[in-house]
């Protein structure tokens, strides 16, 4: 199975961040139902491994928070944007999350990259981004604030590659302890 760990974002934030689109030539958006924070990309797991790591996950113990939306960029940088997305205010409990999450996956032996943890929400990728179109949308007054998101679980999500893309199943969510 092709895995990651994400936290979800209500259908409403979705559809505000869905109407941040604009026409770039060679960009692909992502999928309003897709949109997420990735905490960890696992790839390729098998049941066996897969059985280890729901356990590990499970004994997390996180204190829920609120995710705060600050602006929009992209990476790598602005001379060759690959990817756009929105940031996310600093939030120390997202962190400590973030680093058990990669504590419980590297447990079970699935390799993880080695950059820090970087808190965005990816809205497009771009293969030959125009330089004047992306600036324009870096540019681009925000219309509305996006308001905080209080999050209390994590989930793990089959990612199965198609034809038509990838289509994301949650596997399994980790609710937070109560305070």
């Amino acid at each position: 199975m092709r895995l990651f760990i994400a936290i979800e974002l209500p259908d409403e934030i979705k559809k505000q961040l869905e109407g941040m689109r604009t026409h770039i030539p060679g960009s692909r958006w992502v999928p309003l139902e897709q949109i997420h924070l990735t905490l960890a990309f696992l790839g390729e797991v098998d049941d066996a491994t897969l059985d280890l790591l729901t356990w590990a996950l499970a004994t997390i113990k996180a204190t829920g928070f609120n995710l705060c939306f600050s602006g929009i960029g992209c990476f790598p940088d602005r001379r060759r944007p690959r990817v756009l997305w929105v940031g996310l205010e600093p939030e120390p409990l997202l962190n400590s999350l973030a680093f058990l999450v990669r504590e419980a996956v590297l447990a079970c032996n699935i390799p993880q990259e080695e950059r820090p943890f970087s808190p965005h929400i990816t809205l497009a990728r771009l293969k030959f981004p125009p330089p004047r179109e992306v600036g324009a949308f870096l540019d681009q007054p925000r219309k509305q604030e996006l308001p905080p998101v209080g999050v209390r679980e994590f989930t793990l999500f089959q990612s199965l590659l198609t034809s038509q893309g990838a289509v994301h199943t949650p596997v399994k969510t980790f609710a937070f302890s109560p305070p």
